[in-house]
């Protein structure tokens, strides 16, 4: 498959969960997700702050989306020169997320729209999780989707019958230009969307999706797809970026998250399931990986972050 079939192929899958307004120049954490966020910003100015990575500049206009697992803030640097009607969330069935610092504008504000993305394509329905690294473009008026802005905002802020479906496709919109401008500029950088095209790889890609915690080795995905260990795992590389190994180790993280926040199950046996035969080594590779133990990411503590990177 070349892009375009690629995305003509996909199906994108975006639930918008919540209006993120700052008013003032303060902080507003996120955590962490088990799936991929993508923020809208429709108004204001600042940054995304990210643990152990360079933070993103953000206006309004921006796309950014965020892979699971991965900690950030949103910090609002303080006025907006672009003032936005008053949202309405509650009457959409979104949350609102506010920070506000004492004595500030009610149009002194960063807002942002927030929504979780699924990505499937050929009955895998977890491609997106091949993101590795943030993606972030800029949409300003003057472009074709200057308008979904203005319409999301009409949207938001005047919500009537069919409401949240509209933000639903003008956010599929948005996702689409988000990865096309990508793709365009730097192929290389999207290497996940690469890896989708290359149908010779697509065996051992579903197996890990499928089945991270299963036993694969780099011998077993090979033979998936009939190719050689060296000649494989060369491939892949070249395809990806990375060996398919470190990969399936960020499958596991995300699979253990997944587990971790949506069931009872001791640490121990979650460390069973996502392919670690000892919770110690489990612990170990999820704490490098998360920035937290996997208990206290059960329990919703995040840890420390540093105020810049």
């Amino acid at each position: 498959m070349n892009f375009d079939e690629v995305l003509d192929r996909i199906d994108i899958f975006p639930d918008p969960f919540a209006v993120c307004e700052l008013r003032g120049a303060c902080d507003l954490g996120l955590g962490q997700d088990t799936g991929a966020t993508l923020h809208y910003i429709l108004s204001g100015q600042g940054e995304i702050i990210l643990r152990g990575a360079p933070s993103i500049p953000v206006s309004q206009g921006a796309l950014v989306l965020i892979p699971a697992m991965h900690r950030h803030t949103l910090r609002s640097e303080g006025p907006s020169t672009h003032p936005v009607p008053e949202c309405k969330p509650a009457e959409l069935q979104l949350r609102r997320l506010l920070k506000s610092e004492p004595g500030t504008m009610v149009n002194a504000r960063i807002t942002a729209l927030c929504a979780h993305v699924r990505v499937g394509l050929r009955g895998a329905s977890d491609v997106i999780d091949l993101i590795r690294a943030p993606l972030c473009e800029n949409i300003t008026q003057g472009e074709t989707l200057g308008p979904v802005l203005q319409m999301l905002l009409q949207e938001l802020s005047a919500p009537t019958l069919g409401s949240r479906a509209m933000i639903r496709v003008l956010l599929t919109q948005c996702m689409i230009d988000l990865l096309r401008r990508r793709f365009a500029r730097d192929g290389a950088s999207v290497g996940w969307m690469n890896l989708l095209k290359d149908t010779s790889l697509w065996a051992s890609l579903r197996a890990m999706l499928d089945d991270p915690g299963g036993a694969h080795t780099v011998e077993s995905l090979a033979e998936l797809c009939g190719m050689s260990r060296s000649r494989f795992a060369q491939r892949f590389a070249d395809v990806f970026g990375t060996g398919p190994i470190e990969l399936l180790r960020d499958l596991r993280i995300r699979k253990a998250g997944v587990l971790l926040r949506e069931s009872d199950l001791p640490v121990k046996a979650v460390a069973h399931q996502v392919g670690f035969s000892s919770r110690t080594a489990f612990s170990r590779m999820f704490e490098r990986s998360t920035g937290v133990s996997p208990s206290d990411f059960r329990n919703g503590r995040q840890g420390s972050m540093p105020d810049t990177i």
